[in-house]
């Protein structure tokens, strides 16, 4: 299901209040909203939670608002001011200052996030007066568009952003504040599209409630969807038998077809990830690889029970 999070809800709780009204036992979320953001947040039920990690790992975008001249110790809202700075720059310096950020850039990750150093998330540290300093990553802004500029009443920058997994918007916001010489923190984010999801196509929680539970029902995407851009294989069921086993079958090389995503490793023959059907449901995924000119193995990675 596409749950619209409201601010001020920790996704995991967005998540449980979801999970009772839909009556699920099992459930999790792809991709963690903080208590600030808002906006798309893909809610995994039963078997479907086998592929939050493989099938939402997908590009992002968000709508950010900055708060220009103010500098926080979370970089958002949440943390205390160190440090406030007069905002002066023209339109000209707006332009390449954003510039500079589209494309793959080095980011350091804020250090109040949950990323783990040696198990333990990094807010944790720095809640606890040790703050680590994590590593700088690679990341990719596929688009950075100007929304607005303010100076009146509170001096703020809107954004509209595209990117890959693992980039930091809080980061990002910082990072522009600092490059336009006022410093900035981030003040609102909605995320609008989790890989081929949009935050159009999402259910609020007031409205889940409101509906009948056939109509809640009515609103669950089947698993299909979450690995409709990834190479397929059918398989019959014999083989498909084995596969659920654990087991690894043998499969005619051209068997194995790319949808809507790109082919990897060599082609669809020889691929990380592919999903198995059988009888025209999915019934796991898989990898393969080639074992002859016209033959490949397919190997579990999922297996899935429906």
């Amino acid at each position: 299901m596409l749950l619209d999070k409201p601010r001020g809800l920790s996704s995991n709780l967005a998540l449980q209040k979801a999970r009772r009204l839909l009556e699920a036992d099992k459930a999790g979320h792809g991709g963690t909203l903080d208590p600030l953001a808002d906006g798309l947040l893909p809610v995994m039920l039963g078997e479907a939670c086998k592929l939050a990690e493989s099938a939402l790992q997908g590009d992002k975008a968000y709508d950010a608002i900055l708060r220009l001249g103010q500098t926080t110790t979370t970089d958002d809202t949440e943390g205390d001011i160190v440090n406030t700075a007069v905002v002066d720059f023209t339109d000209a310096q707006l332009d390449a200052v954003l510039a500079r950020f589209r494309g793959e850039i080095v980011q350091v990750p804020p250090i109040y996030s949950a990323l783990k150093v040696a198990g333990k998330a990094l807010y944790r540290y720095a809640r606890e007066g040790n703050p680590v300093q994590p590593a700088p990553r690679r990341v990719t802004i596929h688009a950075l568009e100007l929304l607005e500029c303010r100076v009146d009443p509170v001096p703020t920058l809107g954004l509209r952003v595209a990117c890959s997994k693992g980039t930091y918007i809080r980061s990002l916001a910082r990072d522009i504040g600092a490059a336009l010489g006022c410093g900035a923190h981030l003040s609102a984010l909605r995320r609008t599209v989790v890989g081929r999801f949009s935050v159009t196509c999402a259910v609020t929680l007031e409205t889940l409630a409101a509906l009948s539970p056939q109509e809640r029902r009515e609103r669950l995407i089947g698993l299909e969807s979450l690995v409709a851009d990834w190479s397929s294989v059918s398989i019959d069921e014999p083989a498909a038998s084995r596969f659920c086993q654990g087991q690894a079958v043998e499969v005619p090389a051209d068997a194995v077809r790319p949808t809507n995503g790109p082919e990897e490793n060599g082609g669809p023959a020889s691929s990380a990830r592919i999903a198995v059907h059988c009888s025209g449901r999915l019934i796991g995924l898989g990898r393969s690889t080639r074992n002859t000119e016209s033959t490949c193995v397919l190997t579990p990675a999922r297996i899935i029970v429906s």
